[in-house]
């Protein structure tokens, strides 16, 4: 676990895992697993299946936040602390200082501590031990000491009714922490396998769910062990004329503006989901771009410094040349997450498609 992550771009262990982000899906998790043993979860489940595996095989792991024991608000916890006991699955005081403050001293102990903020909004408290404390432990000891068996999962986005404290996307202040690793998946088996990579890499890891979708979809699972590469985006959909990029719940809302884009004006959309933030796979999205000439990002957070500026900045330096319209950000607006508004507020499809033909068009 001494290891460390922020590699040069063309070590070959980066590039082995951009070799394996081209798979698709399936073919990843046959690899992974090498059994064809499938279930039906939803991402909920799936991120329950994964801590199951997490503490069956590794004995240091441990699982504490507020109500975890109980099986936590959204039920991601239910049923381990009957399975490894209360010493490894227990509940918090409602502290999120105090639960990354005690995650951070056990990991610098060779634990695993899986810690759960139980809503994204309430991470702020725990932003000093997070980014001050955890990010920086390696690099202030010369490597000598670590936490790198930290994760810390944390249900985040629009559910529908959230209002202003439990809605928010807070994945950019994060994003700009080095020492850090910042994963949000899109779907159940993407969860599980993401899940199972945070919590075995060697650095810490904020695992964002997009709550939105624990149960509003299920897909098969493979039932096993098996892990998903981080740091690797994944290209879903092959296309030629414009890149839309996108993380976590969005891409549900992405896949459907490609999908119209299709039928509408003939055009051919490459969706590309980035799933690690930070570090993030610029060169996939790079390349994609270097083909399509255009470019189209979204995310719930607000625009302004939302990571969708970083993609955007970054794509605008290295394929300057070759494009053909300016990058488009589709985002949510600069305001506090509105209850009333909240439709009108977030990135939705007539917004993404409309992105899509204005770029197309420009």
């Amino acid at each position: 676990r001494l290891v460390k992550c922020f590699v040069p771009s063309t070590c070959p262990a980066i590039t082995f895992c951009r070799k394996m982000a081209r798979y698709s899906s399936s073919s990843l998790r046959a690899m992974s697993t090498g059994q064809a043993e499938l279930k039906k979860m939803n991402l909920v489940g799936a991120v329950n299946d994964g801590l199951r595996i997490a503490m069956e095989t590794d004995a240091q792991a441990v699982v504490f936040g507020e109500d975890v024991g109980f099986g936590g608000v959204f039920r991601a916890t239910a049923g381990l602390q009957e399975m490894f006991g209360k010493e490894r699955v227990f509940n918090t005081p409602l502290c999120e200082q105090g639960i990354a403050g005690f995650a951070v001293g056990m990991a610098a102990m060779g634990a695993t501590p899986i810690a759960e903020i139980q809503f994204a909004d309430y991470i702020f408290p725990a932003f000093d031990q997070i980014v001050n404390e955890a990010a920086k432990y390696r690099y202030r000891s010369g490597g000598q000491f670590h936490v790198g068996g930290l994760t810390i999962r944390t249900p985040y986005g629009a559910v529908g009714h959230g209002g202003l404290y439990h809605s928010q996307s807070p994945e950019a202040y994060f994003a700009h922490t080095p020492g850090l690793v910042v994963v949000i998946p899109r779907s159940p088996a993407q969860a599980k396998g993401l899940l199972l990579a945070s919590v075995r890499d060697p650095n810490p890891v904020i695992f964002l769910e997009p709550k939105a979708l624990y149960r509003a979809a299920v897909e098969e699972v493979p039932t096993g062990d098996f892990t998903l590469p981080l740091r690797c985006a994944e290209v879903l959909q092959e296309g030629s004329d414009v890149t839309v990029v996108g993380y976590g719940a969005q891409l549900r809302v992405l896949q459907a503006a490609c999908d119209r884009a299709k039928a509408e004006l003939g055009a051919s959309c490459e969706l590309i989901d980035l799933r690690t933030i930070l570090p993030w796979d610029a060169e996939t999205v790079c390349a994609s771009v270097s083909k399509t000439g255009r470019c189209v990002v979204s995310h719930e957070a607000p625009v302004t410094c939302g990571f969708g500026a970083e993609v955007s900045a970054r794509v605008q330096e290295s394929c300057f040349l070759k494009l053909e319209a300016p990058v488009r950000r589709v985002c949510g607006y600069d305001t506090p997450f509105p209850l009333s508004l909240e439709k009108a507020y977030l990135p939705g499809v007539d917004r993404c498609f409309a992105a899509i033909k204005e770029t197309l068009e420009f």
